[in-house]
């Protein structure tokens, strides 16, 4: 088998509502969730030896001996689904801990990698259930389409086109995401209309993430890095992903948001920050 490259594209969420808890305690969510061309380059190649060899690089590769990629190999191998051994090689550039998915995105795309190469069949409920024991938000990576994740974990996706430029940025903290969960104290009555109006722009500004204010009461420079960029000239609306610690501004043009990107790196040097699309 010769090199394939895989990207695997980050994760973001446009909206996050929780509802409640479920049975097993765990929060019941709801959420409209796009994908950015920021992207993690995965090479994979069959090798010879006897067991799979799996190593990071890049500018955020380190502390990663417990990952996603090893998770998953494992799973397949105690089904019996790999006939080889892969020598897998991940270039990180999208930061840990930012709430855009790196690591469960990378088991997503490697898993949809195994299933459109034919490596093995698997029925979509038996796909599910590998990604739910990887983590909760695998199988959203299974494809790059605009999709609404309800509140029963099911995923209904959409081809359009958002078109908006992102400018994120990152400080050097990572959110406690169970931390962030136990502070919503109010969850949500109403629910997210399952059609694609939720896409469009005065939808998605009337949207917001109840993780936010547990959040920015955890972590006050995440509230602070949301008032900067709401300042900003033409930006449609700012919200952070997932629970953190990664805020977005979205814009509908590229100058704008350029525009944006240099003024937020001029005012947080020392962050990471970056310009983006909704692919």
């Amino acid at each position: 088998m010769k090199k394939k490259i895989i990207k695997s594209f980050a994760k973001i969420n446009l909206s996050l509502n929780v509802l409640g808890k479920n049975n097993t305690n765990f929060h019941k969510i709801q959420s409209i969730v796009s994908f950015i061309n920021l992207y993690d380059k995965i090479y994979i190649r069959s090798t010879k030896k006897n067991d799979h060899s799996i190593k990071f690089f890049g500018q955020f590769s380190s502390n990663l001996e417990n990952n996603t990629v090893k998770v998953l190999l494992n799973i397949l191998d105690n089904k019996n689904l790999l006939k080889k051994k892969y020598e897998i090689r991940v270039i990180k550039n999208i930061p840990q801990k930012s709430g855009l998915g790196g690591g469960s995105m990378n088991a997503a795309s490697l898993m949809n990698f195994f299933l459109k190469q034919k490596i093995f069949h698997l029925t979509k409920k038996e796909v599910f259930n590998i990604c739910n024991k990887i983590g909760s938000d695998v199988f959203l990576g299974l494809n790059n389409k605009n999709l609404i994740l309800t509140n029963n974990n099911t995923v209904k996706t959409f081809n359009t086109k958002l078109g908006l430029y992102a400018v994120l940025i990152k400080p050097k903290i990572g959110c406690s995401t169970k931390n962030i969960y136990n502070g919503v104290k109010n969850f949500k009555k109403s629910r997210i209309k399952i059609n694609s109006k939720v896409f469009k722009i005065y939808s998605l500004q009337n949207a917001q993430n109840d993780l936010e204010k547990p959040a920015f009461k955890i972590y006050p420079i995440l509230r602070k890095l949301k008032e900067f960029l709401s300042n900003i000239d033409e930006v449609k609306f700012v919200r952070m992903t997932g629970s953190g610690s990664t805020i977005v501004a979205y814009f509908s043009n590229k100058k704008s948001a350029i525009n944006a990107l240099k003024l937020t790196k001029r005012k947080f040097k020392n962050y990471w920050s970056i310009l983006s699309k909704t692919i």
